[in-house]
């Protein structure tokens, strides 16, 4: 009596372990939001993409001369969700901008879309930026075996995935809720300007693995050595965005240039600014105020990729735009 009791025992704390998240969508309880949704208020309208290999595992493998994914181009991506996307390949990303920025709102605050289906689902990690520096991940989580590799045509379930993007099929939507990201100076939750979309690879392998926020390997279809490898990104919906206002609009009609910029960026405002420089690892190379009209030399620095904030605050307004600048 008293091992029967062991066992049950044993049995309660294992089943409290094995925690399930939201099913696929149309089923009860499922967190999918349909594309037609009125919850969505704008869709994303700029991204960057750096393309992925189409084998993580052997980056010489290619297709017709190409080792990265191809299919599909960046503006699929962009407006509402219509079928077309752009393959990230392994490990590949997408950095999405809005025509407003992002809030944190009561529940969910905007969600992602991805073409696959219940049968075949692909993977990605989320984060988001309120500078387009400093980027924050979603804490996801994968409850998915990693003792046996999912196979080129497999897929994870939806009950065992949390916060990854591609949780749901075409028509639906995976929602994000910024609460959920850790507090941070660097991040501000009412004034998201940046979401990015980073595919997961979806080896069990250590060498190849990504891993969940809980240290797991993300098991998912490996490998997938095609031109449309990785995650296929359909669009990203707003639920809860800033109105615009006054801020805005003297925002807009802040106007920096040239870029490329060899020489040095000329920045044009209606209003004092504070011109913030930063690398590609985040670390501040030039600041400096900004009255109005000025130019700022940078054949000083190293050619590559910067980022610029430019912060407005006075009586009148304030607020931040962001740019990515490139020196030659």
């Amino acid at each position: 009596m008293k091992k029967a009791a062991a066992l049950f025992l044993i049995l309660i704390g294992i089943s409290s372990n094995a925690q399930s998240y939201p099913p696929e969508a149309g089923v009860a309880g499922s967190t999918a939001i349909f594309k037609e949704s009125a919850d969505f208020k704008a869709w994303a309208t700029g991204i960057e993409v750096t393309r992925g290999y189409l084998k993580k595992s052997d980056p010489n493998f290619s297709i017709g001369g190409n080792n990265k994914a191809t299919a599909g181009s960046p503006s699929d991506a962009l407006g509402f969700p219509d079928g077309n996307t752009v393959s990230l390949g392994d490990e590949g990303n997408a950095t999405l901008t809005f025509a407003s920025p992002i809030i944190n709102g009561d529940g969910f605050d905007f969600a992602v879309f991805e073409n696959g289906g219940p049968t075949y689902l692909e993977l990605a990690f989320v984060e988001a930026s309120s500078d387009g520096v400093h980027f924050f991940r979603f804490p996801a989580h994968s409850q998915t075996q990693t003792q046996t590799q999912i196979g080129p045509f497999g897929t994870p379930s939806a009950t065992y995935l949390n916060n990854l993007a591609g949780k749901y099929s075409a028509q639906y939507g995976t929602p994000f809720d910024l609460s959920e990201l850790p507090d941070d100076d660097f991040l501000d939750k009412n004034n998201i300007t940046h979401v990015r979309i980073i595919d997961v690879v979806g080896s069990i392998d250590p060498e190849f693995a990504t891993f969940d926020s809980f240290g797991n390997a993300v098991n998912e279809s490996y490998p997938t050595p095609f031109a449309s490898c990785g995650f296929d990104l359909q669009a990203v919906g707003v639920i809860h965005q800033r109105t615009l206002g006054l801020n805005d609009n003297l925002l807009q009609a802040i106007s920096v240039y040239p870029n490329p910029a060899t020489d040095y960026i000329c920045i044009n405002s209606e209003k004092q600014l504070r011109a913030t420089l930063f690398d590609n690892e985040g670390s501040i190379v030039i600041e400096k105020d900004i009255d109005k009209n000025q130019k700022i030399p940078v054949s000083q620095l190293k050619s590559g990729v910067y980022f610029l904030r430019l912060a407005l605050d006075d009586a009148e307004a304030s607020g931040e735009i962001h740019k990515k600048i490139i020196i030659k």
